[in-house]
């Protein structure tokens, strides 16, 4: 059995996939993996290059598959039931590893620990570090606590591409990515949560390339309100798994917290007319209730969040 299954899947990256994939081939130690390349229903010439690279490549266990355009959270579901590995990682065809990243990993797993959290670097397409992005460094931890470190530092919690996984997290507990707008917000801290072991370790393993245009973009408004839907949907299911879940109290509140601070931020990105809207969202669920007084600081955001969710805004 493989160690590791690598997802990647692609979708119109044609001109990113090569130094993707290269950085799996090129890693200083070679581990027995298998390369699950998905092409989630590509119109640029991505399939040119992965046939290339397969070519060129046949000694490596890769397996290609291609389907019609069904988005990420399904790409990556398909790749989850396809992997023969005890662990999973998510690779984005246009962003790549570094070139020790599986001798890094590798003591981790041998270690047998369920989920390994490491760090990002934004880089530019030249491969300069335009910021490195970290949270919390900590040993072997159980779940619970591995969240209650993370949920307030690590503004990458939720993305599955800094952690290298076991598979049975997610079919042991049934988990899949939702074919919605931000499912890794509505999957991974339930991943965190389900891990007997979880570490975090120091070193900066995935380089997630900033494009020029990338930084300011602009994208369909509906889209932006879609997304906003999609986080309230999130947050309505999170309520839900914390009922059936047998967590410490102080767990569930930091869950709570964390997707509490999650949604108000994303009011950031909306124009003064829906932000009455979803403040209106907001005050429904009585999510002022999420925010725990634990401190005098604390006390204030509740109160804030309650009356004056702008000015928690700014100070948040």
């Amino acid at each position: 059995m493989p160690k590791i299954s690598m997802i990647v899947p692609v979708y119109n990256t044609g001109s990113k996939l090569e130094q993707c994939l290269n950085s799996i081939k090129n890693q200083t130690k070679k581990i027995d993996i298998e390369i699950l390349i998905i092409n989630d229903g590509s119109t640029d010439n991505s399939e040119d290059i992965i046939k290339q690279y397969i070519q060129e490549n046949k000694q490596d266990n890769i397996k290609y598959f291609s389907k019609e355009n069904e988005g990420i959270a399904k790409t990556r579901n398909f790749g989850i039931e396809q992997a023969t590995s005890k662990y999973i990682m998510f690779l984005d065809s246009d962003d790549y590893l570094d070139v020790k990243a599986f001798e890094i990993l590798e003591k981790y797993i041998e270690q047998d620990i369920d989920l390994i959290k490491f760090k990002l670097q934004r880089v530019d397409e030249k491969g300069e570090i335009l910021e490195e992005v970290g949270g919390p460094t900590f040993d072997i931890l159980k779940g619970q606590e591995a969240f209650n470190k993370l949920y307030c530092e690590d503004v990458l919690l939720d993305s599955p591409c800094v952690y290298l996984i076991k598979k049975e997290l997610f079919t042991e507990n049934n988990f899949k990515f939702e074919r919605t707008y931000h499912e890794d917000f509505g999957l991974i801290p339930f991943i965190i949560l389900s891990a007997k072991t979880v570490i975090s370790i120091p070193e900066y393993l995935y380089k997630y390339v900033q494009a020029p245009n990338s930084i300011t973009r602009t994208e369909d408004y509906n889209k932006t309100i879609k997304k906003m839907e999609d986080v309230l949907a999130h947050y309505d299911n999170m309520l839900k798994k914390l009922e059936k879940l047998n967590l410490e109290k102080i767990t569930k509140e930091n869950v709570k917290i964390y997707y509490t601070n999650s949604i108000i931020l994303k009011l950031n990105e909306l124009n003064k007319d829906s932000q009455k809207i979803y403040i209106q969202e907001i005050k429904q669920r009585k999510m002022y209730k999420n925010i725990k007084p634990r401190n005098l600081k604390q006390l204030v955001k509740r109160i804030l969040l309650k009356y004056n969710i702008k000015l928690y805004l700014k100070i948040h």
